[in-house]
């Protein structure tokens, strides 16, 4: 059995005080997944990148203190590489490391941001992975793509679908998207499993709405067709604080 995690820390400087690698150290997950690190790696304290039985990847952002995903790895990737796209890359969005077995895909995609106004560029990201994820699978390989989607897909997928349809994250041109994506063979691992509401993995700051559980689903594991049945499960961890989001683990049999 492995445990892969994805996780949108909100920075992973100020991660550091509030127990990331004390978690990390109990819980011990096969492979990491972070996004949103918000540094770029000379920035950070050498134990943020030397850590004992991982190989460490970090791909960061032009703009300092923006973006950015990381890999924290048991099992040293065969490659590692990002897009290929100079637009993309530049934000620091995308890692992805192939394995004996898959290829995993780290990303964090964008934010629509308030009026749609980068909601062109986020459709151009995640059209792009689409079609490098695609044709992965076209040369036979199974695709795991993991991170912070920036999207609740179903109404299921939010605290308050009606009140939020024209704000980002759940505007109708994100959800179609997300549609295609899903409808194009690509499995959303937690929904194949469990089915029930209220399960979300990013709150708000304000109004205590993690407390009221007032949330969005907008985190994701999802897997080329053919690899779903080596899934065992797909937890959401809300117990685990310390960013607006909360791990999700992928559990392979």
């Amino acid at each position: 059995m492995k445990k892969l995690v994805s996780w949108n820390v909100n920075g992973i400087r100020a991660m550091e005080g509030k127990g990331l690698y004390d978690w990390m150290e109990e819980f011990q997950p096969d492979i990491l997944c972070l996004q949103e690190t918000k540094a770029q790696p000379e920035q950070l304290k050498p134990h943020f990148l030397e850590r004992e039985g991982y190989h460490i990847y970090f791909e960061s952002a032009e703009r300092k203190g923006y973006s950015g995903v990381a890999m924290y790895s048991k099992e040293k990737p065969l490659s590692i590489r990002n897009m290929g796209i100079a637009e993309y890359d530049s934000e620091g969005r995308t890692l992805i490391a192939e394995f004996q077995n898959y290829t995993l895909i780290n990303c964090y995609f964008p934010n629509s941001q308030s009026e749609g106004a980068r909601l062109d560029y986020k459709i151009g990201y995640n059209q792009a992975l689409q079609n490098l994820a695609d044709s992965l699978v076209e040369q036979g390989k199974d695709v795991l793509i993991c991170g912070d989607y920036n999207v609740a897909h179903k109404a299921i997928d939010l605290t308050h679908p009606k009140n939020n349809e024209k704000n980002p994250g759940y505007l109708p041109e994100e959800r179609a998207w997300m549609d295609h994506f899903t409808n194009s063979g690509w499995i959303d691992t937690f929904r194949h499993f469990h089915k029930e509401p209220e399960q979300y993995t990013w709150w708000s700051y304000r109004m205590k709405a993690r407390d009221k559980n007032v949330g969005w689903r907008i985190d994701y594991w999802c897997t080329n067709k053919a690899f779903i049945d080596r899934v065992e499960d797909c937890v959401i961890h809300q117990e685990i604080m310390g960013s607006d989001h909360c791990p999700i683990e992928l559990i392979l049999k």
